[in-house]
């Protein structure tokens, strides 16, 4: 339990910082005896009040997605994030333990090298690509169609589409990220609570809840005093660790 709790403080300090608490807290749960759908949906329900909490430290630092307003982006996660956790408990379990590793190498790969790939682009043709609202929110459903399925680095996904689409920059984007990540979550939750397992063990969920809570408040406070590196090099190495474990597991 005491893992679980710190898991819980990790995971919702690096959803605040920069994405990336579900390498952490998904490992813990299973590790705690849950099943990996099972996990899956209640590291969502666990990180829910967290992220929510984060969001609210970061209310007055909302600002548009390019011409997109908040509500219509908002709209699409819930619809999109409502969708992926339908999809989660529809499809047979062993279809999501047999992409699971994937999953995680996928959200790996886009943490390592999606950055990378934004600037390239940007310098390669001068200015952001300039995508229409339009495809904003196209991009934000299948987004949160990922996200209520899985969620691995939804967040920096989110960040690195905005980044290549409309150049907007990282810090400015986070706040914005930190949001759509709560109501995608809140949508699954829904879903979850209703239909899933996760609320089989009540114990471990609600210590990894109230470790994210704690997480989520600190690290949306300390986010601009850490060096942007240091998180993003924590962020990863969690990544790759639990990507090469999961593999081996399989």
């Amino acid at each position: 339990m005491v893992i679980v709790l710190l898991a819980g403080v990790a995971a919702g300090a690096l959803n605040a910082v920069g994405g990336g608490g579900t390498f952490v807290a998904l490992p813990a749960l299973v590790a705690a005896g849950l099943s990996p759908v099972t996990a899956n949906a209640s590291s969502t329900v666990a990180l829910v009040p967290g992220t929510v909490a984060s969001a609210w430290v970061y209310r007055r630092d909302l600002a548009p997605v390019g011409g997109t307003s908040t509500r219509a982006l908002t709209v699409v996660s819930v619809i999109g994030g409502g969708l992926g956790a339908g999809l989660l408990l529809t499809l047979p379990a062993v279809s999501f333990d047999a992409a699971l590793p994937w999953l995680l190498a996928f959200a790996t790969v886009i943490l390592a090298f999606g950055r990378h790939v934004s600037r390239v682009l940007s310098d390669a043709k001068g200015h952001a690509v300039g995508i229409s609202p339009r495809t904003v929110l196209i991009g934000q459903f299948l987004l949160a169609v990922y996200g209520g399925y899985f969620g691995g680095a939804v967040g920096i996904m989110m960040l690195a589409v905005w980044s290549i689409g409309l150049g907007l920059d990282t810090s400015a984007g986070n706040p914005m990220r930190v949001a759509q990540i709560a109501a995608i979550y809140l949508s699954a939750t829904g879903l979850f609570l209703i239909a899933s397992d996760a609320l089989s063990a009540p114990s471990v969920l609600i210590t990894m809840l109230v470790g994210a809570v704690a997480g989520g408040v600190a690290g949306a406070h300390v986010a601009r005093r850490l060096p942007a590196w240091l998180l993003r090099s924590v962020v990863l190495t969690t990544a790759v660790t639990m990507t090469v474990l999961y593999f081996l597991r399989g």
